[in-house]
């Protein structure tokens, strides 16, 4: 369907299909679910939580996750998460320190150490060891020549 502003604006062209509407009640409230629709084009998401400050708070992480997506789709490219861009930028500076001579060379490797700072955090974070984590990652990156975390 399209979106209309007024009912009296409503012609058969801008009607729609929903092959399921039903009322379901949750909690106190009814809620009204309309699916299997032919070409959707929005959707709505129920937030629910003990009092505002939480409901505020998921609004805004939902609100910021769809911004992502939404500029991953319109730039057509994304960064790897999860330690994927400091392993990467950790191989190359080690590349690069062959290049590099006297205390400079130095500065590069303390560089490239504290790189694997946000892996080796997001792994112990996540429960993990931290150090089999960082060699598995590091032989993996190596071993594909792509993003791995």
């Amino acid at each position: 369907g399209t979106a209309v502003n007024n009912l009296d604006d409503v012609k058969p062209e801008d009607l729609g299909h929903a092959g399921l509407f039903y009322e379901h009640v949750l909690g106190d409230d009814k809620y009204s679910f309309i699916e299997e629709c032919d070409n959707p084009q929005s959707v709505t998401i129920l937030i629910k939580g003990p009092n505002k400050h939480t409901i505020t708070q998921i609004k805004d992480a939902v609100r910021d996750g769809l911004r992502a997506v939404k500029n991953a789709i319109e730039d057509g490219m994304v960064v790897p998460g999860a330690g994927a861009f400091e392993i990467a930028v950790y191989q190359a500076l080690q590349e690069y320190k062959n290049e590099v001579k006297g205390k400079q060379r130095l500065g590069v490797q303390a560089f490239a150490d504290a790189m694997l700072i946000i892996p080796k955090c997001l792994a112990q974070n996540a429960g993990h060891d931290a150090q089999d984590c960082l060699v598995k990652m590091l032989q993996e990156h190596k071993g594909l020549d792509r993003c791995v975390g």
